[in-house]
């Protein structure tokens, strides 16, 4: 018997239109600003938010060092959704096992991120659907990460 594991979703509101918080997670200098957890910068080796487009990015975390995360953007909709995958990589963007770059043994080596914008009134629902189990992302840190980068983007969008 197979054990299904929930996989990770997230919802959460900002006070902002929704045209102005999709900019925010396509603009790259945006970007640099809040996708990356407390305490942790972002840089973009190459970014370029299309379908079929790529992005390369390397997190710098002053306790655990560089996490390198290379991906392809499989559906870019205009204000309503981006899908994206998202592997572990090196700084020259070849592929690294998840294990091999500190993950646990059930972390997938390549997980699809699916991001929908829904305009409530004056506010913009963001919702994030991860293909990894909502367990392993709460042991990893990577569920704690996303609120983390939430508020950030708050901050700013406020």
């Amino acid at each position: 018997m197979t054990v299904e594991k929930k996989e990770l979703f997230i919802n959460h509101f900002f006070d902002a239109p929704r045209d102005v918080v999709f900019r925010a997670w396509t603009d790259p200098e945006q970007l640099r600003k809040w996708y990356a957890p407390d305490e942790c910068s972002i840089t973009f080796k190459n970014i370029e938010v299309k379908k079929g487009g790529h992005y390369h990015s390397c997190i710098h975390d002053p306790i655990h060092g560089e996490c390198w995360i290379k991906g392809t953007y499989l559906e870019v909709v205009l204000d309503e959704k981006l899908v994206f995958t998202m592997a572990m990589s090196d700084r020259a963007g070849n592929s690294v096992r998840s294990v091999d770059a500190g993950k646990t043994e059930d972390w997938p080596e390549e997980q699809v991120t699916t991001v929908t914008f829904e305009s409530l009134g004056e506010q913009t629902k963001v919702t994030i659907h991860q293909t990894v189990s909502e367990a392993e992302a709460k042991k990893t840190g990577a569920y704690q990460s996303w609120i983390k980068m939430f508020n950030k983007l708050n901050s700013l969008l406020n």
